[in-house]
């Protein structure tokens, strides 16, 4: 066989004696070791000896290539929608490492986009960005607004019809939040996506989350979205509201659940399904509304906790704690040796802002079951109903940073409790 005259994202044949292969081929390590990847049409990536192979055509050259240095508008097609890209790192945006066999971010977009050039086939990419590249936990409320600030320029774009963010999957429910909370008055879909295996390895997850992605962003939704496999099968995705999913799964594709509500979209490679109420398209002038104070934590009850850690917190100068609190909403009470009551008080008193949600993934809490929980709630730490933690801890950090809401506490209580993106579920039955 001859030397490869073909690069990654041609669409090339590979022929043996009596059978034949097309897909889209990927640049790898293993071209080194004598071994051809190529991704068919299903999405499976597949590996050929190249002593087994008889002869190799190449179908089409890569056309991402052309779409991505192409930046005379003029010259696109005008018969495709248009759609713009974020590019943030994670799974999703990495590859193998021959060095070190592991997983790392990959070095430049065009890697990305030439692993599926035909997901892209259909529309425009009018832009594409990359405000940073990194794995999901090392990010941060500054890079959610970064994030937050390159989406209010592509929404307000009247040639993007819709945005896809690719991400890592560990603090993927944070962003979402974030992003819904941050951009006020969105008329588009800002679609989240992820993979749980890189894009260059057999059976990657990537595949059939960004068709369904791009499939979303091209929907009449109008909102922050996350899309991921609907379970094991590469079949379907959901489409989560961005303040109601979380991952549950360390690994597994269909690792995000909602919680709470039903999913919105159920999307198929080739169509979309309303499932469940949403915000449509519309005409809104979006805006970035990013205030944001750092200093909140997300603190887990447990039993023996000594509850003098919410004084570390404060002389650390924090102004607010979620409390991730047991069942309906309770921590140690009056009756425990480690009672919360008294220190709760006294740093309330102090200025620090303490909030309440349920360990429990699903339900909400209630702090009129129980006498704990009314001695908690007379204390004065808010109940947030259903809230995800995540969402919670974002929220918090978004309220407090508005210097016209932190005046009062009363106001403060009542943005927390203020149902801003679908956070709360206020029919939420059990």
């Amino acid at each position: 066989m001859k030397k490869n005259n073909f690069e990654a994202g041609d669409l090339i044949e590979i022929n043996f004696s009596k059978i034949s292969y097309q897909g889209t081929f990927i640049d790898s390590p293993v071209d080194e070791k004598g071994i051809i990847l190529l991704r068919l049409n299903s999405g499976y990536i597949i590996g050929f000896n190249k002593k087994d192979i008889s002869s190799i055509n190449l179908l089409r050259k890569n056309k991402i290539k052309n779409l991505i240095s192409n930046e005379k508008k003029s010259e696109l097609d005008n018969t495709k929608p248009g759609i713009a890209l974020i590019i943030t790192g994670g799974t999703i945006g990495s590859k193998f490492d021959k060095e070190t066999g592991a997983v790392k971010p990959i070095e430049n977009i065009q890697e990305f986009l030439e692993i599926y050039p035909e997901v892209f086939n259909s529309v425009n990419i009018i832009r594409i960005e990359s405000p940073f590249m990194k794995l999901s936990e090392d990010m941060g409320s500054k890079d959610w607004k970064k994030i937050a600030k390159t989406c209010i320029n592509l929404l307000n774009d009247k040639n993007v019809k819709g945005i896809i963010i690719t991400h890592g999957t560990d603090t993927l429910h944070y962003t979402s939040s974030a992003l819904s909370l941050f951009i006020r008055d969105i008329n588009k879909p800002i679609v989240l996506t992820y993979s749980q295996k890189s894009i260059d390895r057999g059976s990657s997850d990537a595949y059939l989350n960004m068709k369904c992605a791009l499939n979303a962003a091209l929907s009449d939704i109008a909102g922050v979205i996350l899309v991921g496999h609907a379970s094991s099968n590469d079949d379907f995705c959901y489409g989560f509201l961005g303040t109601k999913v979380r991952k549950l799964h360390t690994s597994k594709r269909d690792a995000f659940k909602s919680v709470n509500i039903s999913p919105l979209l159920k999307i198929y490679p080739d169509r979309v399904e309303k499932i469940f109420e949403y915000k449509k398209r519309n005409s809104l002038k979006p805006k970035i509304d990013d205030s944001f104070e750092e200093k909140v934590a997300l603190l887990k009850i447990y039993p023996n906790q000594d509850p003098e850690i919410l004084n570390y917190y404060l002389k650390k100068g924090y102004k607010g704690i979620i409390l991730e609190m047991t069942g309906l909403g309770h921590c140690p009470g009056k009756n425990s040796e480690n009672s919360w009551i008294n220190i709760l008080k006294e740093v309330q008193k102090k200025g620090m802002i303490i909030c309440g949600v349920s360990q429990c993934i699903f339900g909400k809490v209630d702090p009129f079951v129980y006498s704990t929980g009314r001695e908690i709630l007379k204390t004065g730490v808010i109940y947030l109903e259903d809230m995800l933690s995540e969402t919670a801890l974002v929220k918090l950090g978004w309220v407090l940073g508005h210097k016209e809401w932190i005046k009062d506490k009363k106001i403060i209580k009542e943005k927390m409790l203020e149902n801003f993106a679908g956070e709360i579920n206020k029919n939420l039955k059990e």
